[in-house]
């Protein structure tokens, strides 16, 4: 019998970016789209490859437009290092694997290159199929680590641990990744939140804007490792913002109250990135209908909040006219 697992995108909506700088955030994964693995028993080990995996073209334009989509790298270099790590932490820990083998297979609908942890979903389904075929239990902090040195180790990939606890997690996560907190225990403070007390939220991307977050952050963490002032000031606020919006989501704040926190994020980011011109559009055609916004991750995405259906409407026109796609995000939690 094949086992198939899954994980979710990931969008911050207050405190991002801050897990790679000892900071808060809370996030959500929703399940809109998805990361799915397939996996069954086998009498070789098999990596079956994905559509963004191929090395074969009808053309020079159609290789440029496979780049263009996802980058010089698919999910076969993912999935690799994921059992790797896997193999490594099991090996370490004392537990012992039978002799089985396995062909996996696996696919994505999640948009790429958009801030929305499409590369850790696929890492994420990767390890629970492993958990699940091989009988391993992986306590959720340490799993979550085990995700992020998939790539930040394994691969070096620039990355942090906001995606993988919220993966890991599901659902509405707080996340405080303080450094005395991360020294002590290896891993942060993560409290799940009652997602019943979020206002409405939509979240709009468009692909054209897609930017690997390895770009978008570099000098933002050589900046921080200097000690810039700037940086290091909108970064502590940017924590602060999260730890207040998880107050007042416990008192039962009102979508405007949220709202000011989500803008606030936003023009924090603003203040210490550089942000491209789509990108600022995007989130300036959302404010002008009266929503707020702030990007889910990376850039490329947005999540923000709306009073009513007639605001959540207008937002599609104006955001339609600009090539922007918008849903309402179904936030997933773990099956009990």
């Amino acid at each position: 019998m094949p086992v198939v697992t899954c994980a979710y995108p990931r969008a911050a909506l207050v405190g991002n970016p801050s897990d790679g700088y000892f900071g808060k955030t809370i996030a959500l994964v929703f399940s809109n789209f998805r990361a799915e693995i397939t996996l069954w028993e086998s009498p070789a080990l098999e990596i079956l490859p994905n559509d963004r995996d191929t090395s074969v073209f009808t053309s020079i334009e159609q290789l440029v437009d496979d780049i263009h989509r996802y980058g010089y790298y698919g999910g076969v270099r993912l999935l690799k290092a994921a059992i790797k790590c896997f193999y490594d932490y099991c090996k370490a820990e004392l537990i012992t694997l039978d002799n089985r083998n396995f062909t996996l297979r696996y696919d994505t609908t999640i948009p790429h290159r958009l801030g929305l942890a499409g590369s850790s979903a696929i890492i994420t389904a990767c390890m629970r199929g492993l958990m699940q075929f091989y009988d391993v239990i992986i306590p959720k902090p340490i799993l979550a680590n085990l995700i992020l040195s998939v790539e930040k180790d394994e691969l070096k990939i620039g990355a942090g641990l906001q995606d993988r606890v919220a993966q890991v997690y599901q659902g509405l996560v707080y996340m405080d990744f303080d450094r005395l907190i991360m020294a002590k225990q290896g891993y942060g403070d993560y409290v799940p939140l009652d997602i019943t007390r979020l206002p409405k939220l939509y979240i709009a991307y468009r692909t054209d804007l897609a930017e690997g977050s390895e770009v978008t952050h570099n000098d933002l963490q050589e900046r921080y490792q200097r000690g810039d002032a700037d940086v290091l000031d909108a970064l502590a606020q940017c924590a602060e913002l999260a730890a207040q919006l998880r107050r007042l989501l416990e008192a039962g704040a009102t979508e405007a109250e949220i709202a000011v926190l989500v803008n606030r994020n936003f023009d924090l980011r603003k203040r210490i990135l550089n942000i491209s011109e789509g990108n600022l559009r995007m989130v300036d055609a959302a404010k002008s209908v009266g929503a707020s916004a702030n990007f889910t991750g990376s850039g490329g995405a947005i999540m923000g909040t709306y009073t009513d259906q007639a605001k959540y409407d207008a937002l599609k026109r104006t955001l339609a006219g600009i090539g922007v796609n918008v849903i309402k995000p179904k936030i997933h939690l773990e099956s009990l």
